[in-house]
Formats: structure tokens, C-alpha cells, sequence
């Protein structure tokens, strides 16, 4: 099925912390790159350092714990209702650690993103840069996916390769994969909304530019 640029260009944001992958996109919308809106930032715990960033660039930042509900999908469906009530068009997930399920991907189909610090399929889930070192792989990345209901392992918008140094610990190749996930974030997400594309088996298909996308030329969308 071909997806043509989404008209809609409000982003909404998931996070779980400091809200590295957030910043970046907020940089992108400021500087012209991404032309979206950020329509709110929601974390899962309180008092982390992505609410705060959030609310310096004048964006809506909220928490809905996801302690106390009944289920993971009533959580799940709370999220979507603080999402749709703010007309988002696209769900970012920037260091959210939480595994989402139906209601969110049935609410948002195929307009939820996720960016991962390996290249998937390899390395799925937490710790994937101490995975890769154990492993002993040469080339390690980042890769930002659409999500589906299993983890990881949704079509791949956009890949991005670090090498892995003989000398690397934990700490600096996750520190080099930090700088390529800043860059590919943004542009994942403007081939999501300005891009023609379509989903063949598991593979994300590049359909290029069409008529009537958003240019990034335009003054950057207020937040």
C-alpha cells in the first residue's frame, strides 16, 4: 500500500528520560530541517530531564505514569487519548521504555517511529551497544523503524553505521551512536510526512517527493 505525505504535521513525543532524541528534533524544527510541530511531550516518570527541556522550548510536557493501571493496553489507551486530544499526527518515541501494544499501534497505523542505537534486526532491546561489543561486531548504528506489535522489528525507515574501535567501551560507542542518532532521527521523520512511501513484506519503500509535500524551505512550524 503507497502512502502518500502526511498533510497533518504534528508530533508527538514519548520519552522516559533526559530526552537526547527529543532536543534533537526540537534543534531540527528551530533550524528548518523538520518542518513539524511538537504538539506535546509526554514521559512516563516525572521529574526527568525531557519534561524540562520540553517546557524551555515552549512545548506542552505532561506525565502519565504508567503505574496503577489495570492493564498495559489501559495505559496504552490513555496515552492515545492525551495524543489525539491534541490532534498529533505522528508518534515519536524518543527513549520511551515501554513496550507499546494494540490500541496505540491501531490508533496511530504506521505513524509510530522509534529509533533504536543498533542495526536491527540485530541487537534487539535494551543494552544493544553492550550486545554489540560482546558480540564482537565490527559495525555497530542506529536504526529508526516503524513500530509494530513486536519489539524491534518493524519496517526500517533509515539506517546509519558507526564502527566499532578496537578500544571501545560501553560508554564511547554509545556516545558516537548518540551523534548519528541526533542526525537520523529528523530525517527519518521528514521522509515519514514529506515523502511518498510504501511498506513491500517487511521492507519501508522510498516512493520520493510528491506533489503537494511540504518543503523544509518553508519557515520552521511554530511549537
Amino acid at each position: 500500500m503507497t502512502h502518500d505525505p502526511i498533510s497533518g504535521r504534528r508530533l508527538g513525543v514519548l520519552i522516559s528520560g533526559r530526552g537526547s532524541n527529543l532536543q534533537a528534533l526540537i534543534d531540527a524544527i528551530a533550524d528548518g530541517r523538520l518542518d513539524a510541530t511538537i504538539a506535546v511531550v509526554i514521559s512516563n516518570r516525572d521529574g526527568v530531564e525531557g519534561l524540562e527541556r520540553a517546557r524551555r522550548a515552549g512545548i506542552e510536557a505532561i506525565c502519565v505514569s504508567h503505574r496503577g493501571w489495570p492493564s498495559r493496553d489501559d495505559y496504552d489507551r490513555a496515552l492515545v487519548n492525551e495524543l489525539q486530544a491534541r490532534q498529533v499526527d505522528v508518534v515519536c518515541l524518543a527513549g520511551f521504555m515501554r513496550i507499546l501494544g494494540a490500541p496505540m499501534i491501531a490508533a496511530f497505523p504506521k505513524r509510530v517511529l522509534n529509533i533504536h542505537p543498533a542495526l536491527l534486526p540485530s541487537f534487539p532491546g535494551v543494552d544493544a551497544q553492550r550486545q554489540a561489543l560482546e558480540h564482537g561486531v565490527k559495525i555497530a548504528g542506529v536504526t529508526v523503524h516503524l513500530v509494530t506489535s513486536d519489539l524491534d522489528s518493524g519496517p526500517i525507515v533509515l539506517q546509519r553505521a558507526v564502527p566499532v574501535l578496537d578500544e571501545d567501551t560501553e560508554d564511547t560507542l554509545s556516545a558516537r551512536i548518540l551523534v548519528e542518532e541526533h542526525r537520523a532521527y529528523p530525517e527519518a521523520v521528514t521522509i515519514v510526512l514529506d515523502e511518498a512511501w510504501a511498506i513491500e513484506g517487511r521492507r519501508f519503500v522510498r516512493l520520493g517527493r510528491r506533489e503537494g509535500a511540504a518543503s523544509t524551505a518553508r519557515p520552521p512550524a511554530g511549537n
